[in-house]
């Protein structure tokens, strides 16, 4: 059993005061101190680059930085130079600002297979607008969604579908459908079990390659039951190719959401799509009003221009490219190093290299939260926060080998745990928890 000990007591003090004035002590639950080790929920002081400085002084390799949202590491410069030049010339306006004009044609120009586009603050709001106006332009009630995909929104249509259902009436579940990712015969079984009712299929296209034909077929079956299609690009936008997934697999949403990356850490969203249906929305036809997306903050100059220079910043520089250098060097480390250590089958990188997850598997080859937090404490000590493998522009060579360095040495932990059958020894506290449960 491991002797040495890491201790955070700033971090733990500050975590107590978090939970006495905000529910959850965070405003997103995958930041929860639920899902680091008991007393290893390091509180953030700042970031540059690829690194994060805790309130109790240590710096850390940071992964997944920000939920994926921020690529190109912290207080990039060409976004703080960008924000930096607005921050003068006023955030909000009684009228549109001409950076929205500029904004909508760049982020036109870097999604062309969407027509329009409206800007907003998080990716809720997006996906729950396409929701709302697919119901609109086919009237229909049911939505179905990917039941692979762990997250689309917090509002209603999704949240009752998951084990934090609470507060949601029964009546607004039953409305929401479920098919499986790389299925289309079960899609299609789904789609005429509920003829007529779907008004739209949502999904990640590309959180795992998808099966040749996959996305062109849910295309199709979707023309032809006369649902929208809607892909949830929130990851893989910038990540898969500056246009998304769309762009790399070359099939047409009717409208897709983009977040996360598209601010490098900024609060900006957007929803986008075809001009027909984008148009119901607006003010320039006779149908139906669409209450769309009307937000106070959603076209604020500052992340609109961020947003502009995080994209200027991956056409000229290739950063979509360079996030899968990395992330290759990254998981054949890490995978050599398990490998050699004998726990190979128990910590399996998974996913594309510019989005790696890992697993951690238990002495049956099972998913465990008791290893999980096993391998986050040694980590932690080893100043690598890794929440997953998800990399940014930022990281050197140098920080993954020192990555691949503090995986090694958990590895040693990890066997032994393996060997004894029991992390126990190893955990110091409870287990980190998963997000999605029904009682706290």
């Amino acid at each position: 059993m491991e002797t040495e000990e890491f201790l955070l007591p700033r971090s733990r003090l500050a975590n107590e005061r978090l939970h006495a004035m905000i529910p959850g002590g965070a405003h997103t639950y995958a930041k929860g101190d639920d899902q680091y080790p008991e007393n290893l929920a390091p509180v953030i002081s700042h970031g540059r680059g690829a690194h994060v400085w805790d309130i109790d002084g240590n710096r850390y390799v940071e992964y997944g930085s920000g939920l994926r949202s921020v690529s190109l590491g912290h207080a990039h410069p060409r976004v703080i130079e960008a924000v930096r030049r607005e921050l003068d010339r006023g955030s909000n306006f009684a009228r549109p600002s001409i950076v929205e004009v500029e904004a909508a044609e760049r982020f036109l120009a870097t999604v062309p297979t969407a027509e329009m586009v409206k800007f907003a603050k998080n990716g809720s709001d997006a996906t729950t607008a396409a929701v709302r106006l697919a119901r609109a332009a086919t009237g229909r009630p049911r939505v179905a969604v990917c039941a692979d995909h762990p997250f689309f929104s917090v509002d209603d249509w999704f949240i009752g579908t998951t084990p934090m259902s609470a507060g949601v009436p029964a009546a607004t579940n039953e409305l929401t459908v479920a098919f499986p990712y790389g299925d289309l015969a079960a899609t299609e079984e789904l789609l005429t079990r509920y003829q007529d009712e779907v008004a739209c299929l949502i999904l990640e296209p590309a959180t795992v390659e998808p099966p040749p034909g996959y996305l062109a077929g849910l295309r199709e079956l979707a023309d032809r039951h006369g649902c929208v299609l809607i892909f949830d690009e929130m990851i893989t936008g910038f990540r898969w190719s500056e246009a998304g997934a769309q762009g790399l697999y070359g099939v047409v949403p009717d409208l897709s959401t983009f977040g996360k990356a598209l601010g490098n850490g900024f609060a900006v969203s957007a929803l986008a799509g075809r001009r027909e249906l984008m148009e119901r929305g607006g003010l320039r036809h006779s149908g139906d009003r669409v209450f769309l997306l009307s937000t106070t903050h959603g076209a604020e100059t500052h992340s609109l221009a961020a947003a502009m220079a995080v994209q200027t910043t991956y056409a000229e520089e290739g950063i979509t490219a360079q996030l899968h250098v990395l992330g290759e060097r990254l998981a054949a480390g890490v995978r050599e190093v398990a490998a050699g250590m004998g726990v190979g089958d128990h910590i399996v990188v998974r996913g594309r290299a510019s989005n790696l997850v890992f697993a951690t598997l238990d002495e049956n080859g099972q998913p465990s939260q008791r290893y999980r937090t096993l391998f986050l404490r040694r980590l932690l000590a080893g100043g690598v926060l890794a929440p997953s493998f998800v990399v940014s522009s930022a990281l050197s060579d140098a920080d993954i080998d020192h990555t691949v360095d503090v995986v090694a040495q958990a590895c040693a932990v990890y066997r032994k745990a393996l060997d004894a059958a029991d992390p126990t020894p190893w955990l110091a506290g409870r287990p980190v928890k998963p997000v999605f449960r029904r009682l706290a």
